[in-house]
């Protein structure tokens, strides 16, 4: 594993792109998910008020409601993650590293595993990351209670890696079908930000959709990662809100990346590098 990992570590320690996406990640991930409270500030500053109520007291950094708040953000910042996993392995097409590798004596299974660590560790290193600022945000602005409650709801750390490892082994088989790093990140991109989120609204709002098809739309690739961490906003306005991991979308989920396992491994074996 160290040896494999240290390969695949080689090979984009000094790749510029890499540590550029790198860089971006954690910049646009640090003000999506620890800006909130500055955007409150703002709000106040241009007027705004919900129903005479100061905007800044929404309590996004208060344990234990911090952790859904957080994660449910810092999960659309997985394209990014994604990017990065596309230019690797479309780099193995574009500079024929893994017939090299190969030839000198790399399995393919030893490749396969070599991105899976890629991916473990990005997914990981994320994880680690939201933990910290969570962990900051709270100490800084939760009320005494909620701190007695800073390690409570601690199922959406969890929640965050498996949405994170689950969409990277998605764009890992997605750019072994089709290793074009150009077309994967634009085709990734549209599909997660716009092509399956309208379709899902769309098939879940028009009114001559079947209900079969309506109640599929929970089981979409993207769609399942959204679910699995519900959005947290509708508590700030007292409307109903589910605060918890649902067994059912983690079953899902988990599903989604075993296929996804699967498919990488059984494209990978068929393709001739």
């Amino acid at each position: 594993m160290i040896r494999l990992w240290q390969i695949e570590w080689w090979k984009l320690k000094n790749y510029r792109p890499f540590m550029v996406l790198v860089m971006m990640y954690v910049l646009v991930f640090v003000l999506i998910t620890c800006g909130g409270q500055l955007f409150l500030q703002f709000l106040k500053k241009q007027g705004a008020d919900f129903n005479g109520i100061d905007p800044t007291i929404i309590p996004l950094f208060d344990f234990p409601d911090l952790w859904q708040n957080m994660t449910y953000l810092g999960s659309f910042c997985k394209v990014i993650l994604g990017f990065i996993i596309v230019i690797s392995v479309a780099n193995e097409d574009n500079y024929r590293t893994l017939r090299q590798n190969i030839i000198d004596g790399l399995s393919k299974r030893e490749f396969w595993i070599s991105k899976l660590l890629l991916i473990f560790m990005l997914s990981l290193g994320s994880t680690l990351l939201l933990f910290v600022l969570g962990l900051i945000m709270g100490s800084l602005n939760a009320s005494p209670e909620g701190m007695r409650h800073m390690f409570h709801s601690l199922d959406f750390i969890w929640a965050y890696f498996l949405v994170l490892i689950t969409y990277l082994t998605f764009a890992f088989w997605i750019t072994l079908l089709l290793p074009r790093a150009g077309l994967v990140i634009v085709g990734l991109f549209l599909y997660t930000m716009i092509f399956e989120p309208f379709l899902a609204l769309f098939l879940e709002n028009f009114p001559h959709v079947t209900d079969f098809i309506r109640s599929a739309v929970a089981y979409f690739p993207i769609r399942s990662l959204y679910h699995l961490i519900p959005v947290p906003f509708p508590k700030f306005i007292l409307r109903e809100f589910q605060e918890y991991v649902s067994l059912g979308e983690t079953l899902i989920v988990i599903g989604w990346l075993i296929l996804n396992l699967f498919l990488s491994y059984f494209i990978l074996k068929k393709k001739d590098w």
